[in-house]
């Protein structure tokens, strides 16, 4: 699929195989190029600035994220403490030791990252991070609000995908913070109907689509991201960005001829200071008929007050049928029951029969 010769390629990655078999991508060194170009340009947006320290816990490898932000952190002129993703203790060291001024993570390892702190001890407003620039998974406004007040920093939103380049497709302004902003000199966007890939007209939801104008090794023509989301005018920079992204079109669930998405029940727990932000969703079939269970943790103050647990899983239960029309079953666990993420978190478990 290499549109220059095999020895043109100097560099190569592959999705994280989000929709089945991963898909493997190449790069020229002009690719390398414009790719560490516009991920300096998105920490530059982000409110990065050369000599700034940056701690890198995207994974390192096939994976685009740890790469291609620590190329971009370097062309910018920053100094890259290059973590990737894992042994969460020994982030927390790193980040007491060096102080780094600005990290780049998923927000789901974000929180882990946070909880770490405070099981050890330290307040995370107290450590040196200034800004987050969190990727690679949908995120919700409620999870940026608990990202920023427990660790007193701002948090932005950063887009890619390893198809159409990697990090840095599009990214937010921290002045902003309202869409990432799509870099339109290197990808034309559009927004089309998932079911009938009609163009909409900016404004109007339906599935991201990108065509890329500068790559060589790879180039791609009309490629759908299954991202969902609607394209908006400029703001702080005067090309377009798009809305947060309310899922993915292969990440929905349809429970009961109800159509579900993670970010949806993402935003209830969220609203609800008696729960954590880690949870999972179960789908399972009873009677040939597909149930939703959602495994979610309280807080650690609350690990112990099962009466505050009973009746934070009612109300979950409660504002899941109201505002998305489903009956769930809320099952509160304890703390840490939930597999903590360390690169994209798994939000779904399928437990229907195959076949």
């Amino acid at each position: 699929m290499f549109a220059v010769p095999r020895e043109k390629v100097v560099r190569i990655h592959a999705s994280s195989g989000t929709t089945g078999k991963p898909t493997v991508v190449g790069y020229t060194q002009a690719d390398i190029d414009t790719w560490a170009h516009l991920v300096a340009r998105s920490i530059h947006a982000s409110g990065g600035r050369p000599g700034d320290i940056i701690h890198v816990a995207y994974g390192y490898g096939l994976f685009t994220g740890g790469l291609g932000a620590h190329y971009g952190a370097e062309k910018l002129g920053c100094t890259v403490i290059p973590m990737s993703g894992g042994m969460t203790e020994r982030q927390v060291q790193l980040i007491r030791d060096f102080r780094p001024d600005i990290i780049m993570v998923t927000p789901s390892y974000m929180l882990a990252i946070i909880d770490e702190m405070e099981r050890q001890g330290m307040n995370p407003r107290d450590c040196s991070l200034r800004v987050g620039i969190h990727g690679a998974e949908p995120w919700t406004q409620g999870m940026r609000q608990e990202i920023e007040a427990r660790a007193g920093m701002d948090a932005v939103d950063i887009y890619g995908l390893s198809e159409v380049l990697g990090p840095g497709v599009a990214n937010e302004t921290v002045e902003t913070k309202d869409g990432p902003v799509i870099w339109e000199d290197h990808f034309y966007p559009e927004v089309i109907d998932p079911a009938t890939g009609a163009p909409l007209p900016d404004g109007q939801f339906g599935e991201l689509v990108f065509t890329t104008l500068t790559k060589e090794a790879l180039p791609a023509i009309r490629y759908r991201t299954r991202d969902l989301t609607r394209l908006l005018p400029g703001t702080a920079r005067s090309m377009r960005r798009f809305d947060r992204i309310t899922g993915r079109s292969d990440d929905m669930l349809i429970i009961r001829g109800v159509n579900v998405f993670p970010s949806q029940i993402e935003e209830l727990i969220l609203k609800d200071p008696r729960l954590a932000p880690h949870y999972v969703l179960e789908v399972r079939r009873d009677d040939r008929l597909d149930a939703l269970d959602v495994v979610v943790e309280p807080r650690p103050d609350l690990a112990g007050d099962a009466d505050a647990r009973r009746q934070a899983g009612e109300r979950l239960a409660h504002d899941i049928k109201a505002f998305i029309g489903v009956t769930a079953t809320i099952k509160v666990a304890d703390v840490g029951k939930v597999e903590r993420s360390i690169g994209k978190a798994k939000r779904v478990i399928d437990l229907r029969p195959k076949g």
